[in-house]
């Protein structure tokens, strides 16, 4: 293990140095092109992700609109008619045994029909964070001009409007105006102590029944176990056999997850931001966003931890666990003062700030099941850093966020775009040459960050 000397500082900066990381992270981007869209990664996510092409998309904006308008225009385009947006949209071109669950494990367009799936592409039935209206905005604001032209806002504006009335509609299962998640994989943060409890109710497929692809690619230290895996499986199969129909199925594993739905309020104000530009009434976004911030504050917040915590469904009761989920709610612009100061004092003191990295780690540092290295259990993340990065500008604390800013920039350097780092040992870990990890470090070095942050 290498020895502990504090966090990466980086080198006061210099135009060169800027535009030798600018030019890498472009690197990455044009390599993981696909001529329609971004994989995350060459070798572990051979396909199109639907959070990861959100963030692509914040990043391509500096190099080429269109091909940041193309990303999130191929991804709306395997929208389902009930208005959800697929987690993975499968390339036909890549063979099955490349990634599991492959296509014939989710069979969306038959198992999926009744609930709008299209008949091609083949695509997962769960989804991930909604971040995809705050990207279209970000892209639209970076050439209005370009974007008017191409009638772009005009085109995903309904789309997106869609997929938010159905984590609305169909996804309150809690019935207190909060989205729903029904698979770990659907919050992005996918074998996270916060899921633990609620795992234990599932009984796993047997091994006999699947065949990682992951471990192909990635050390079986930095993946999730087996028996993770097993109960993936078996909720994922359970939603299949219910043709996805959340009006039907009896979910076995149901949480309110504070970053999904911060992330829902944001992309509801951005929906607004789109409704008066395309002169349309903005009102039924906005006060859906003020609405979703009373809920989550009621619902989700703990005041005596800091944080705002998931809520399991099945108890309806808060899960006692610490992730960075219950931080990135800082990137709701209206938060009560009181929130937003222990939001504050949490994400600075000594559970999340992590020896090695000035990004902040997945989950508490001293908490009972902190990993360093195994997946969302403890790495950090650069995604999350964006995320808390606009929270931090967004209440003014611009010390911080500058902060974090210089040691994304620093890690992202130094671990060749890493998906994520240890927060330990400063090692990057995961795949390298990952595409979120590439497109944020070009939103960091090339945004105005003078702007309003939503």
């Amino acid at each position: 293990m290498k020895s502990l000397v504090g966090p990466p500082v980086r080198p006061a900066s210099t135009a060169a140095a800027d535009l030798t990381l600018r030019r890498g992270a472009a690197r990455v981007l044009l390599d993981n092109w696909t001529g329609t869209s971004t994989v995350p990664s060459r070798t572990l996510y051979p396909h199109q992700w639907s959070w990861d092409s959100a963030f692509v998309a914040v990043g391509l904006r500096h190099l080429s609109v269109r091909r940041a308008q193309r990303e999130l225009e191929s991804l709306l385009a395997s929208q389902w008619a009930d208005g959800r947006i697929p987690h993975i949209v499968f390339n036909s071109g890549v063979p099955h045994d490349a990634y599991f669950p492959s296509p014939d494990f989710w069979q969306s367009s038959g198992a999926g029909k009744a609930a709008g799936a299209p008949p091609a592409p083949e695509t997962s039935g769960i989804v991930q964070p909604p971040v995809h209206a705050l990207a279209a905005w970000l892209v639209h604001r970076s050439d209005p001009a370009e974007s008017r032209r191409r009638g772009f806002l005009a085109r995903v504006q309904p789309r997106l409007t869609a997929w938010h009335d159905y984590l609305l509609n169909r996804r309150d299962l809690g019935g207190g105006g909060l989205a729903a998640v029904v698979h770990p994989w659907e919050p992005g943060m996918d074998n996270s102590p916060c899921w633990d409890r609620a795992l234990r109710r599932v009984e796993p497929a047997p091994p006999s029944g699947f065949r990682r692809a992951d471990l192909d690619h990635g050390h079986p230290a930095d993946r999730p176990t087996d028996l993770d895996y097993g109960r993936y499986v078996r909720l994922a199969g359970a939603y299949r056999e219910a043709g996805y129909d959340d009006r039907v199925v009896r979910h076995g594993f149901a949480m309110e997850d504070p970053c999904f739905n911060a992330l829902l309020i944001v992309s509801e104000l951005a929906l607004a931001a789109m409704a008066r530009e395309l002169r349309l009434p903005d009102a039924p976004y906005t006060l859906r966003a003020e609405a979703l911030t009373r809920r989550l504050v009621t619902r989700l917040w703990d005041a005596s931890a800091g944080l705002f915590r998931v809520r399991d469904l099945h108890t309806d009761t808060l899960v006692d666990e610490r992730g960075v989920s219950g931080l990135v709610p800082l990137i709701v612009p209206h938060l009560p003062s009181d929130v937003v100061g222990k939001l504050h004092a949490t994400l600075t003191g000594p559970r999340f700030r992590a020896p090695a990295t000035r990004l902040v780690p997945s989950y508490d540092l001293t908490g009972p099941s902190f990993d360093p290295q195994r997946y969302w259990r403890g790495p950090a993340w650069f995604n999350t850093a964006w995320l808390l990065h606009r929270g931090l500008r967004a209440h003014g604390l611009t010390q911080d966020a500058e902060r974090l800013r210089q040691g994304f920039l620093t890690q992202a350097g130094q671990s060749e775009f890493a998906e994520y780092v240890d927060p330990v040992t400063g090692e990057g870990r995961g795949t390298r040459r990952f595409s979120w990890t590439a497109a944020l470090t070009l939103d960091l070095l090339c945004a105005d960050h003078a702007e309003a942050p939503s």
